[in-house]
């Protein structure tokens, strides 16, 4: 499918590897302009040269506010503008309540809330003027069923899925969409890093019996980011191989 994104600009938030580097490939095969960061500059330039078609990438950390908003700034200094954002980001530890110091809830919402609302404020008021713009947020499908271990992300999370909602209906009229995609577990190191080397999805009660393909879920981010996607705003879709549940 032409996604009809041929010459737009895509900034890709920590895309040197997993998700988001799957993420950055996708857009880049549909002919937008690639920009990516990660907080090292060996891993920026490794994921550079596996996404090519001239993509570009620079070394800034997006775990905090002011990091969030320097990689937008930075983003349309080097491509002239960002049609696109994917908003990423590494999660926080794992933990449970017992196990979990209260102040660690403050990092967790910096990280993963905050941050993703210093982007939007870089990228946002352009992409109206322009009557043209995709925001996708890739969070987790623990927004919708808290995950075992994961109380911070399932947090935080949850709090940037009410910012991104909210956002999508205010600025919906200017052609500007905003969604979230939710994965489940796929095959990426921070799933062997939470879970060890036992990951196989039958196991670990993925319905569809087995972990997710990075490479798939790029492709339906980029989806989102096309020109067909215009009328969907506002959603929260989880890519998770039948996992979550329930049924809203």
């Amino acid at each position: 499918m032409d996604y009809e994104i041929v010459g737009k600009t895509a900034a890709i938030a920590a895309a040197s590897a997993g998700l988001g580097l799957a993420t950055a490939q996708a857009l880049s095969r549909a002919g937008a302009r690639v920009a990516i960061c990660s907080r090292e500059k060996e891993r920026v330039d490794a994921a550079v040269a596996l996404i090519g078609n001239g993509a570009i990438g620079f070394v800034c950390d997006v775990s905090t506010a002011t990091g969030g908003r320097l990689f937008v700034e930075q983003a349309i200094a080097k491509l002239g503008s960002v049609d696109i954002l994917i908003a990423n980001g590494g999660g926080p530890p794992g933990g449970t309540f017992l196990s979990t110091p209260e102040d660690d809830y403050i990092g967790a919402i910096e990280k993963n809330l905050l941050s993703v609302v210093a982007m939007c404020h870089a990228a946002v008021p352009a992409m109206r003027e322009r009557k043209w713009g995709r925001i996708v947020a890739i969070t987790s499908v623990a927004v919708r069923q808290p995950m075992p271990n994961l109380i911070l992300s399932n947090t935080a999370r949850a709090g940037v899925t009410g910012f991104l909602k909210t956002l999508a209906r205010e600025i919906a009229c200017d052609g500007v969409t905003v969604n979230s995609v939710q994965p489940g577990i796929h095959a990426t190191d921070r799933i062997t890093q939470l879970y060890g080397a036992n990951t196989d999805g039958a196991a670990m009660g993925i319905p569809a019996g087995v972990m997710g393909d990075p490479a798939d879920f790029g492709e339906v981010t980029a989806f989102l980011c096309s020109e067909h996607a215009k009328f969907i705003t506002g959603v929260q879709l989880h890519i998770d191989g039948g996992s979550y549940a329930g049924l809203l």
